[in-house]
């Protein structure tokens, strides 16, 4: 790592990670900041847009904290260079977007059987393919259940600079108390722009953050002095696989209601709620804000965790309105984790309308003119949720 000139601005923050300080810093500064502050100690990691700062920040800073990085030949080989640190006892981590997403499943599969506690930050970009290197929200189901498994992974999804820090931090406090993959579900527009972020020590705010060990290379001879270390993850027969793997998933099912966090606001009254996650939830809530402030009645809900997704507490605002409208840059992934979600509980009853926008950035001002247009009685349910 090539040691590059300091600015003021790192003077500033680098004299200690102790304390709160105020910065004005991109997305992807963010991650890495958040990611010292919860003493991570290597990144591994390989280029793509738009998480490449990640990378970039983290090699100027880490030489200064004693933290290591390495560049590894591709994003399955970072995947898997992150399970080994952990396994050899370090607090390890990486970043990725799109294609790079696809090529972490299978290190992310491999952490879900064997409980590694690994964190992963996601930039989304739109797809299919390379597609665009800008934004979208077209990752949210390769990120929750891209591996050939169940899922068994928690997945945050922020909507601001001090959210991407908040979060970013608990990722690496969930893993490590909860063992499962944990990811923070950024976007290009989040990884990009500037704004105002306080930046703090976990520690000082009595964040609990575990400690790491080491899974292998321990003292002592197995199954003499000490009971053998025996990891895996191929198994040989389905009753073999079965056996292992649904204690795993009852961990991960008893966690859930700890685990699942929402936003809501403005519910008293309404006859409609919109329905969005990450930075699109955060042009929900100015236009449910300016439309609350002209005494039109709509609400927001906003998961905070994809996965495990806040099923009761969407269900109770459901049940008391059962219009809603879902708000997204993908075309349906949102509003297929919200049907999972409600079963057929609700389903005969529910009215919902779509704003879906795959790539595009999504406005306050839209959301506005959609939810008017509904409650004006000029959109009709849509009919594309039947093939969600």
């Amino acid at each position: 790592m090539i040691n590059q000139p300091v600015t003021q601005e790192e003077k500033l923050l680098t004299r200690s990670l102790e304390g709160e300080k105020r910065a004005f810093m991109y997305g992807n500064e963010v991650v890495v900041w958040a990611a010292l502050a919860a003493g991570a100690e290597f990144l591994f990691g390989y280029p793509i847009t738009p998480q490449n700062e990640v990378m970039h920040y983290w090699s100027r800073l880490a030489p200064r904290y004693g933290r290591g990085f390495l560049q590894t030949e591709d994003e399955l080989s970072a995947g898997f260079a992150v399970l080994g640190g952990i396994m050899a006892g370090a607090r390890c981590f990486s970043a990725t977007a799109g294609p790079g997403t696809v090529l972490f499943q299978e290190p992310l599969s491999m952490a879900e059987m064997m409980r590694i506690p690994m964190v992963l930050v996601v930039q989304q970009r739109g797809g299919p393919s390379t597609a665009t290197v800008i934004y979208s929200q077209q990752e949210v189901f390769l990120t929750i259940f891209g591996g050939n498994g169940e899922g068994l992974r928690v997945v945050y999804s922020p909507g601001s600079h001090q959210e991407m820090y908040d979060l970013t931090i608990k990722a690496f406090a969930t893993a490590w108390e909860y063992r499962f993959p944990t990811l923070v579900l950024g976007d290009g527009y989040q990884a990009k722009m500037r704004e105002p972020v306080t930046l703090y020590d976990p520690r000082e705010k009595g964040i609990d953050l575990k400690p790491t060990f080491p899974m292998v290379g321990l003292k002592g001879v197995p199954g003499v002095d000490r009971e053998p270390a025996h990891w895996r993850n191929a198994f040989s027969v389905e009753e073999e696989l079965y056996e292992v793997l649904k204690p795993i998933i009852d961990d991960f099912h008893r966690a859930a209601p700890s685990l699942s966090e929402k936003e809501e606001g403005f519910l008293e009254g309404v006859e409609l709620i919109v329905v969005a996650h990450g930075i699109v939830g955060r042009s929900v809530r100015s236009a449910v804000r300016e439309l609350r402030e002209k005494d039109i009645p709509v609400g927001f809900f906003r998961p905070i965790t994809l996965r495990p997704f806040p099923d009761k507490d969407i269900k109770n605002v459901l049940t008391a309105c059962s219009r809603l409208l879902v708000v997204e840059s993908a075309q349906g992934q949102l509003a297929k984790l919200i049907r999972i979600a409600i079963g057929g509980e609700l389903e005969h009853s529910l009215k919902m309308y779509t704003y879906f926008r795959p790539g595009l950035g999504i406005t306050a001002e839209e959301v506005v003119q959609e939810a008017r247009a509904i409650l004006n009685g000029e959109r009709e349910k849509d009919a594309s949720v039947a093939l969600l």
